[in-house]
């Protein structure tokens, strides 16, 4: 297995671990689907997806975590406008 391989494979893994941590988290009240750090961990595991399912050549697994990510960017975007917007009527 060359050193490319496990790179991807450490890639993969390591995916795996941050989306399975913030559903653990959210599951346990310490997270907010909302927040930043869930919505964060979410898109920089399907940014891990999509790079090893890519490299393995599962484009349905590679396609279903760009959708992934681009829910998790648009919630970022929209929590974000939602509090901009709060702090213009708060005085």
């Amino acid at each position: 297995m060359g050193a490319e391989v496990i790179v991807i494979e450490i890639i993969g893994w390591a995916a795996a671990a941050i989306i399975l941590a913030a559903y653990i988290l959210l599951s346990l009240g310490r997270l907010e689907g909302r927040s930043y750090l869930y919505q964060w961990m979410n898109v920089v595991g399907a940014g891990g997806f999509i790079v090893n399912s890519g490299y393995n050549g599962a484009i349905p697994s590679a396609v279903l975590n760009v959708i992934w990510a681009a829910m998790g960017l648009f919630t970022l975007w929209s929590v974000w406008r939602a509090r901009q917007a709060a702090r213009a009527i708060a005085p």
